[in-house]
């Protein structure tokens, strides 16, 4: 059995964007979910960073059942010190789609939890060759 261990991608990016390329695996989440804490705890932005990694995990996750290309990209932008965007794009064109997924279904409530994690700030996007799906976050100010 090959037990090969991938290295963890680079980010790249400036102060205020990061990005990661990913490939079209189940195990890319896990390295989407550290990558974006990882960031969000460096911007200070830490209490965002438990429903950011839910978040970018259901993306991934959604992103890599399509298998349209060799590598997917995940990116966390700050657009402002307390708001930021989480994008995962991947090479299909098909857009993404809220179900009601019912009481006994097996799967299908991803969507659903990203919606109510970003408050119904979330979106997607079409390009020539693929999609980008976003959520936007904020940090709640406290009273």
């Amino acid at each position: 059995m090959n037990t090969t261990v991938a290295p963890t991608p680079a980010l790249v990016g400036g102060e205020r964007r990061q990005a990661v390329h990913l490939p079209y695996r189940p195990e890319s989440a896990s390295t989407a979910r550290h990558l974006v804490r990882t960031v969000l705890v460096k911007w200070g932005l830490e209490d965002l960073a438990d429903d950011a990694e839910l978040i970018v995990s259901e993306l991934v996750g959604n992103a890599s059942k399509t298998g349209c290309q060799l590598t997917m990209s995940v990116e966390i932008v700050s657009i402002t010190g307390r708001d930021v965007r989480i994008g995962v794009t991947d090479g299909c064109r098909i857009l993404p789609v809220r179900v009601d997924a019912g009481p006994n279904a097996e799967g299908g409530r991803g969507l659903d939890l990203v919606h109510k994690l970003t408050r119904g700030h979330w979106g997607a996007a079409l390009m020539s060759d693929g999609k980008t799906v976003h959520a936007d976050l904020k940090l709640r100010t406290t009273q």
